[in-house]
């Protein structure tokens, strides 16, 4: 599949805003704790997408209530569902000046992952973090896609091809309106 940005300026997939707010105390302290082991923006690129996907539950698995949305909350609080983690992820990423998008599948709710486009690299590979026994076979891997889920458009699910340089409207109003993770169950878009 051809990823396809929705906008052309690599710039918008390094910048801050309230959801990705790379420039938080909280994130800043946390990119700081994982450069020290990483030498290169891969090894950096790495140990982000581990600590996300391991560090933090998915609340649905944990079965937290708290709904997190902003990146410096998911990390503060260590919980949130897929588009939440997908946001402290890019967060991360942009903060070392890895550019990073949010992108989407569609199975019976949308899911939410990331993209990165590392030095040296022609094109954008995706990433998801999710975690949880359900995602547990997601790892980082450059060479090809080793994502929590697979598409089958058999049964009308879908990969969708943009790179949003900013969260998707629909799935961040879910999130900022729903008030607890019961709530959020009933909210989750069913396609973008």
């Amino acid at each position: 599949m051809e990823l396809i940005q929705n906008t052309p300026d690599l710039a918008a997939y390094l910048a801050a805003d309230d959801v990705i707010d790379h420039e938080h105390p909280v994130v800043r302290r946390i990119v700081a704790t994982l450069s020290a082991d990483a030498p290169d923006a891969y090894a950096y690129a790495e140990a982000a997408f581990t600590f996300v996907r391991d560090a933090i539950p998915h609340s649905f698995d944990s079965g937290d209530p708290h709904v997190t949305w902003r990146a410096s909350d998911v990390l503060e609080k260590r919980t949130g569902i897929c588009y939440a983690k997908s946001h402290a992820l890019v967060a991360l990423l942009r903060a070392r000046g890895i550019p990073a998008a949010l992108c989407y599948q569609k199975f019976e709710a949308v899911h939410g992952l990331i993209a990165l486009k590392l030095p040296g690299r022609e094109r954008w590979v995706r990433q998801d973090a999710r975690g949880g026994e359900v995602g547990a076979g997601a790892q980082f891997r450059l060479d090809r896609e080793q994502l929590a889920f697979t598409v089958r458009p058999e049964f009308n699910e879908v990969d969708y091809p943009v790179l949003f340089a900013e969260p998707h409207p629909a799935v961040l109003q879910c999130l900022r309106d729903a008030v607890d993770r019961h709530r959020l169950a009933q909210l989750l878009p069913t396609a973008l």
